[in-house]
Protein backbone atom coordinates (compact mmCIF):
# COMPACT_ATOMS: atom_id res chain seq x y z
CA UNK A 1 0.00 0.00 0.00
CA UNK A 2 3.06 2.58 0.79
CA UNK A 3 4.66 1.50 -2.13
CA UNK A 4 1.18 2.76 -4.19
CA UNK A 5 0.74 5.82 -2.65
CA UNK A 6 4.40 6.28 -3.41
CA UNK A 7 3.72 5.88 -6.79
CA UNK A 8 0.61 7.99 -6.69
CA UNK A 9 2.86 10.82 -5.56
CA UNK A 10 5.83 10.47 -7.84
CA UNK A 11 3.34 10.49 -10.95
CA UNK A 12 1.38 13.98 -9.32
CA UNK A 13 4.53 15.49 -8.53
CA UNK A 14 6.06 14.73 -12.41
CA UNK A 15 2.77 15.55 -14.20
CA UNK A 16 2.07 18.68 -12.22
CA UNK A 17 6.23 19.33 -13.06
CA UNK A 18 5.73 18.34 -16.74
CA UNK A 19 2.82 20.93 -17.27
CA UNK A 20 4.71 23.56 -15.86
CA UNK A 21 7.86 22.77 -17.52
CA UNK A 22 6.39 22.55 -21.39
CA UNK A 23 3.29 24.07 -21.39
CA UNK A 24 2.28 21.71 -24.60
CA UNK A 25 0.74 19.19 -22.12
CA UNK A 26 -2.04 20.91 -19.93
CA UNK A 27 -4.61 19.98 -17.66
CA UNK A 28 -7.74 21.72 -16.78
CA UNK A 29 -9.83 21.09 -13.45
CA UNK A 30 -7.04 21.64 -10.60
CA UNK A 31 -6.03 19.41 -8.35
CA UNK A 32 -8.88 16.66 -8.85
CA UNK A 33 -7.64 16.60 -12.43
CA UNK A 34 -4.32 16.38 -11.81
CA UNK A 35 -4.86 13.73 -9.26
CA UNK A 36 -7.33 11.43 -11.26
CA UNK A 37 -4.21 11.77 -14.21
CA UNK A 38 -1.40 10.09 -11.93
CA UNK A 39 -3.69 7.65 -10.81
CA UNK A 40 -4.50 7.25 -14.58
CA UNK A 41 -0.52 7.50 -15.22
CA UNK A 42 0.46 4.83 -12.62
CA UNK A 43 -2.63 2.45 -13.88
CA UNK A 44 -0.80 2.51 -17.57
CA UNK A 45 2.42 2.17 -15.99
CA UNK A 46 1.70 -1.02 -13.77
CA UNK A 47 -0.71 -2.69 -16.36
CA UNK A 48 -0.37 -1.69 -19.86
CA UNK A 49 3.18 -0.53 -19.80
CA UNK A 50 4.18 -3.90 -19.10
CA UNK A 51 2.36 -5.40 -21.76
CA UNK A 52 3.63 -3.63 -24.23
CA UNK A 53 7.07 -3.99 -23.17
CA UNK A 54 6.83 -7.79 -23.82
CA UNK A 55 4.86 -7.74 -27.00
CA UNK A 56 7.58 -5.19 -28.59
CA UNK A 57 10.32 -6.82 -27.11
CA UNK A 58 12.24 -7.92 -30.03
CA UNK A 59 11.76 -4.54 -31.54
CA UNK A 60 13.52 -3.22 -28.46
CA UNK A 61 16.47 -5.56 -28.23
CA UNK A 62 17.52 -4.42 -31.76
CA UNK A 63 17.05 -0.83 -30.71
CA UNK A 64 19.14 -1.59 -28.04
CA UNK A 65 16.55 0.00 -25.71
CA UNK A 66 15.69 2.81 -27.52
CA UNK A 67 12.24 1.75 -28.38
CA UNK A 68 11.02 2.17 -24.74
CA UNK A 69 10.62 5.86 -25.35
CA UNK A 70 7.83 5.06 -27.98
CA UNK A 71 6.24 2.69 -25.60
CA UNK A 72 6.08 5.23 -23.00
CA UNK A 73 5.00 8.47 -25.67
CA UNK A 74 1.81 5.59 -26.24
CA UNK A 75 1.60 5.45 -22.64
CA UNK A 76 1.21 8.95 -22.16
CA UNK A 77 -1.10 9.43 -25.15
CA UNK A 78 -2.98 6.82 -23.80
CA UNK A 79 -3.40 8.82 -20.68
CA UNK A 80 -4.68 11.76 -22.71
CA UNK A 81 -7.41 9.40 -24.25
CA UNK A 82 -8.67 7.87 -20.85
CA UNK A 83 -8.48 11.24 -18.93
CA UNK A 84 -10.59 13.82 -20.67
CA UNK A 85 -9.07 16.68 -18.28
CA UNK A 86 -5.29 16.47 -19.78
CA UNK A 87 -4.65 17.19 -23.23
CA UNK A 88 -1.42 17.29 -25.32
CA UNK A 89 -1.48 20.73 -27.91
CA UNK A 90 1.19 22.21 -30.28
CA UNK A 91 3.55 24.89 -28.41
CA UNK A 92 5.96 27.70 -29.64
CA UNK A 93 9.68 27.13 -28.33
CA UNK A 94 10.77 30.28 -28.24
CA UNK A 95 14.16 29.04 -27.94
CA UNK A 96 17.03 29.53 -25.25
CA UNK A 97 20.70 30.65 -24.38
CA UNK A 98 21.39 28.03 -21.81
CA UNK A 99 25.10 28.57 -20.42
CA UNK A 100 26.45 29.74 -23.48
CA UNK A 101 24.58 26.95 -25.73
CA UNK A 102 21.75 28.66 -27.72
CA UNK A 103 18.64 26.63 -28.81
CA UNK A 104 16.55 27.79 -31.65
CA UNK A 105 13.32 28.58 -31.36
CA UNK A 106 10.85 25.84 -32.83
CA UNK A 107 7.38 24.98 -34.13
CA UNK A 108 6.67 21.68 -31.33
CA UNK A 109 3.96 19.52 -33.02
CA UNK A 110 2.23 17.47 -31.01
CA UNK A 111 4.11 14.18 -31.68
CA UNK A 112 7.54 16.31 -30.45
CA UNK A 113 5.53 17.68 -27.71
CA UNK A 114 4.73 14.20 -26.35
CA UNK A 115 7.85 13.20 -26.78
CA UNK A 116 9.28 15.86 -24.83
CA UNK A 117 6.80 15.31 -21.93
CA UNK A 118 7.22 11.42 -22.29
CA UNK A 119 10.47 12.11 -21.31
CA UNK A 120 10.04 14.89 -18.80
CA UNK A 121 7.26 12.40 -17.17
CA UNK A 122 10.02 9.34 -16.85
CA UNK A 123 12.89 11.50 -16.33
CA UNK A 124 11.36 13.46 -13.14
CA UNK A 125 9.48 10.29 -11.53
CA UNK A 126 12.69 8.50 -12.01
CA UNK A 127 14.64 10.82 -9.83
CA UNK A 128 11.69 11.25 -7.65
CA UNK A 129 12.14 7.42 -7.19
CA UNK A 130 15.87 7.40 -6.75
CA UNK A 131 14.91 9.74 -3.95
CA UNK A 132 12.36 7.92 -2.18
CA UNK A 133 14.96 4.63 -1.87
Amino acid sequence: MKGLLRHFLMNLVALWATSIILPGLSYTGGLRALAIGALGLMFINMAIIPLLKIMFLPLNLLTLGLFTWAINVVGLYLLTTFVPAFRIIPYYFPGSNIGGVEIPAADLNVLWVAILASFLVGLISHFLGWLAD
